[in-house]
Order: structure tokens, then sequence, then C-alpha cells
């Protein structure tokens, strides 16, 4: 085991961030690092580096300091088309040696996922997966890295106190970005490709693009969700009634899923999708912490549910207690009432 001392440890500065690319265009998942990031830099009187690593550039790093980027650091070069995880881990890990951040984020996503666990071999560097809150220590500088355990029923926090930098993947929709803030500025490094980067990594010959999945939760501003209460596919039939009629998108329990009645695209929670919507109505969940996970920070949380006791309705700003099969459908009929009412209301004024 490569444990390093204290003065080893002193060299490691700033909080970097891997920004988030698709096609060259970065994610908002990227604000959302940068702003966490942002926060713990600040209590350790350092620097906030983002990372971008793509074929073209459509980073626009002036958005990356707005966002609360300090050094914008790019590699741009046509190998990096599409996704290889062998170089992109090759760069990071030969930066990480060059700069030696003391710090560094990436997000839980196919992208991190596939990367980050290479650069922590290579770096000899701890790695915490899927983490839904940092916070750092100010007398030792070790990372406190809380993420959900044993199937979700506890949440631990994690350091990696022998190693520089600590590393973690964070899952999309936990943390809140800044404000931006259009006057700030920063430093903007290239870096280049080089030819041991190259060296016996797997080439792509072709690109292929699946079909697009139908459902979009992270961009929904309304979900409706089902658990296992929904008792069957039909109980699902009936949010999807509901989600058509206020624009919003259906998500599920992980019981829902399981049990067959709608697809894996739709499970929010641990082992699902994280969301952050505006309205978040909640059918028969329980809310065991596995599920509570993946949607606890929307803005507005409605839960129905005979049990008032249930984690749930507990978290819930608006607790509805009955039967969701004799509430939902009356509440679809007011909402169909109320959109007849206002184009006549319109008309008469």
């Amino acid at each position: 085991m490569i444990t390093l001392s204290e003065l080893e440890k002193s060299k490691y500065k700033n909080v970097w961030v891997v920004a988030e690319l698709q096609a060259g265009i970065v994610l908002p998942l990227t604000a959302e690092l940068i702003g966490t990031a942002r926060r713990l830099a600040d209590k350790r009187k350092s620097e906030v580096w983002t990372i971008v690593i793509g074929a073209t550039n459509q980073t626009h790093p002036e958005s990356l300091f707005h966002a609360g980027s300090d050094t914008v650091l790019v590699f741009e070069d046509a190998h990096l088309i599409g996704f290889n995880d062998e170089l992109e881990a090759n760069l990071l890990s030969r930066m990480i040696r060059k700069y030696l951040p003391e710090i560094l984020l990436c997000g839980a996503t196919s992208r991190g996922r596939a990367m980050i666990p290479r650069v922590a071999v290579e770096t000899f560097c701890g790695l915490t997966a899927d983490c839904t809150d940092l916070d750092i220590n100010l007398e030792t500088g070790d990372l406190l890295q809380t993420r959900p355990a044993f199937g979700g029923n506890i949440l631990a926090t994690i350091r990696s106190s022998n190693h520089r930098p600590q590393m973690a993947t964070v899952r999309p929709k936990v943390m809140i970005p800044l404000s931006i803030d259009a006057t700030r500025t920063g430093r903007l490094i290239y870096e280049s490709v080089e030819e041991d980067d190259l060296h016996g990594i797997k080439t792509t010959l072709e690109l292929h693009t699946g079909n697009e999945s139908t459902v979009n939760l992270s961009d929904a501003e309304i979900i409706i969700a089902g658990g296992r209460a929904m008792k069957g596919k039909a109980g699902f039939d009936l949010l999807r009634e509901f989600a058509a009629l206020v624009d919003g998108e259906v998500g599920a329990s992980r019981a829902g899923v399981d049990n067959g009645w709608i697809s894996y695209a739709h499970q929010i929670g641990q082992t699902g999708q994280t969301v952050q919507t505006k309205i978040y109505i909640s059918c028969g969940i329980s809310g065991q912490i596995h599920h509570l996970i993946g949607m606890q920070s929307c803005d507005l949380i409605i839960a129905i549910d005979i049990n008032p006791d249930t984690p749930m309705m507990q978290l819930a700003d608006i607790a509805i207690v009955g039967n969701l099969f004799e509430i939902l459908p009356k509440w679809m009929d007011d909402i169909r009432s109320d959109s007849i009412k206002k184009p006549a209301e319109a008309v008469d004024s």
C-alpha cells in the first residue's frame, strides 16, 4: 500500500472537475460538479479546475468560468471523437501527475464509471462511487464522501486519507449548481495528446447510435411516480394518463420495475436515475432510502398513500392520505375542468 506523508500530501492543491460532454457539448451535470467543487475549494482556499476532453472546440470555456471555475484545461484532438475510456484515462492520469490536484470529481455516468476507475488504478488513489454528499475536514484535508451502502439501508461517509488526489463520482441531479456569474473570468490552458497516450489503446472503427429513449426523466419538470401500490401495469397506465395531462413524465420505484409493470428506464433511486424536478408526485411509494436518494432534492414533493407514517409521507411537503385510485381520477377531472374553463374565461375577458 502506498501511503503519502503529510509533506507529500501538502503538495497537492485545488479541486478538479471532469466536464461531462456529449457530442462535444458540455452537459448541465458539469455545472452541478463545479458548484460542489467551488464550495470545497473555498473551504481549502484553493482553486477550481475544470478538465474538458473532446474532439472539437464546442466547450465555450467562458461558461465554465461563469459557473465557478478558476481554470479550464482543454484537450482538443481528433483522436477524442466518440469516447475512449483508455485514452481519456491516460490523459487525465498524466495531468494529475503534472499538476497534482487534491480532489477530483466526476459524474457517476456511464462515461465516468468507465474512465475514473482506470485513473484511480493508474495514480494509486482511492475512489468513492455514487456520492450523494461531499464535505471536507478542514484539519486534515480529507474529503468526506457520503454514499448509500448495504443496499441503500445506511449512508456511509468514506475517507481516502492515505492518498492524493481523492476521487469521487457524483450522481447527476444531486448537487446544486451556483448562480451564474457572467463577470467571472479565469485562466485557459490547452494541452495536447501525446504519442505515449495512444500506445496500446483500442481504436474506434465506427460509431453507431441506437434509438433515443422516449423517457426523459432528467429534464422533466413534473414526475408522477408509482410504487408497489399501483398493483400492476394498469396502475401505471393511470399514471401515464395523469402525466399526459400535466406534460410530465412517469417514474417508478424499484418494486414497480422488478414486478415488470414498467421498464427500467423509468426507475428512480440508487439503482436508477436521480431527478430534481419542480414537482414530484409519489403514488403508493413507501420511501425506502434507496428511492429517496433519487428524488429528495425535488422542489415540491406530493405523496399519496393510505399509510400516513411511511418515510415518503413524512418527507413530503404535501401528504395526501387516501386511496390513490380514487384520488387520481378526481384530480384529473379537476385538471380537465380547469383547462376547459380557462379558455372560456379568456374569451369573456
